[in-house]
């Protein structure tokens, strides 16, 4: 090929756009922390009261963010929302993996906007252990219900947090709550500890569970059952509908061996098919008389106190620990201490002494 015609061939090299000699990365961080700086918290409460997504959205990042002074703007915005928060109803549903989370979800929340009711769905995506990852998929698998004006979804990595709960969920209700959604579902991993963190921020607590799965035996532990205000079978429908119906009675017979909640209520069992929308009607009336007779009763404002307190508890430990960790002088002593337990010199409890007094000397 000819000098003439490589040049103006399509294949050959062209000469692309000048790249700038050097970046001032120092600039582009003072830029972002004079953002956050200036942050204005009177407007974030404003938009926020009034419904405003986008404001919601940067709001839920903005307390999800580890950054030291995020952190201070996210304190301030909560505390500003406060008054207009706490009027909903929060609504944890959890369940194995594959036992139809997202799906119920999604026609449970189409339910309730058909109603009339203003529902937000905090999802906790696991994330990857190893790089920390998330996929965060559920505005994708629920597809129709993120299209509805009604319904505002904000899926959550789950971080290194215990339990597979994101770290600032509750705090994220609040601003929900703020923003005048009636109902707040928050749905879970569903492995490990999640069930205890989500049972510790919800209204009610719903625990879905599949027929013929080999995991009905496993419903009938005790922690479970002790947490679950209702046990739904979720696919009840075609050949499972007969397995759903017998998983049911399995479920009624295991509940009636427990003593009556400190709620008054007891636990009901369900099933429904959330992919041809059958059964879930019924799950809403369900919450409602829970929700009435709770309130009848003194238990929902006392079961709120005591979730106040809890996390008041939990904040205090997981700070506590930060503090412990972060200290220069911890974390070289840590390491001797961790080598010395390895090498059968000491224990872990006489390990742990020594560093909580060195921690003390601070």
């Amino acid at each position: 090929m000819s000098s003439e015609n490589k040049k103006n061939s399509a294949l050959s090299e062209q000469k692309g756009v000048p790249q700038p000699t050097n970046i001032n990365k120092s600039s582009i961080l003072k830029i972002k922390k004079q953002k956050t700086q200036h942050l204005n918290i009177d407007n974030f409460v404003k938009y926020i009261t009034q419904g405003n997504i986008s404001y919601l959205s940067r709001a839920i990042t903005l307390v999800e963010s580890t950054n030291a002074n995020h952190h201070k703007k996210a304190m301030q915005l909560l505390e500003a929302c406060l008054t207009y928060a706490n009027k909903s109803v929060r609504i944890g549903i959890t369940g194995v993996p594959g036992v139809g989370k997202s799906t119920f979800i999604e026609s449970f929340g189409k339910f309730l906007t058909s109603l009339g009711k203003k529902v937000a769905v905090l999802a906790v995506d696991p994330s990857s252990s190893i790089n920390k990852g998330s996929i965060l998929g559920d505005k994708t698998r629920m597809g129709n219900l993120v299209k509805d004006q009604m319904a505002f979804i904000r899926p959550s990595p789950s971080g290194s947090t215990f339990g597979g709960v994101a770290r600032a969920t509750r705090e994220s209700i609040l601003l929900c709550e703020a923003a005048g959604f009636d109902i707040v579902l928050i749905e879970t991993v569903g492995v490990g500890q999640s069930e205890t963190n989500v049972h510790n921020m919800v209204d009610f607590f719903l625990l879905l569970k599949l027929a013929g799965a080999g995991d009905e035996l496993q419903g009938i532990k005790r922690g479970i059952i002790e947490m679950a205000d209702a046990i739904v079978i979720n696919k009840a429908d075609g050949h499972n509908k007969k397995a759903a119906d017998l998983a049911k009675a399995d479920f009624n017979r295991a509940l009636h061996l427990y003593p009556v909640k400190e709620s008054q209520w007891q636990p009901k069992v369900l099933t429904c098919s959330a992919t041809e929308n059958n059964g879930i009607s019924e799950i809403w009336e369900l919450i409602k008389a829970y929700i009435d007779l709770t309130k009848d009763n003194g238990f929902f404002k006392d079961n709120r106190k005591l979730q106040n307190k809890y996390w008041l508890e939990t904040t205090i430990k997981q700070q506590l620990l930060g503090d412990f960790e972060n200290l220069p002088k911890i974390k070289s002593a840590l390491k001797l201490q961790l080598a010395s337990i390895n090498k059968q010199e000491t224990t872990p409890f006489l390990a742990a002494q020594k560093l909580l007094e060195l921690y003390y000397k601070k």
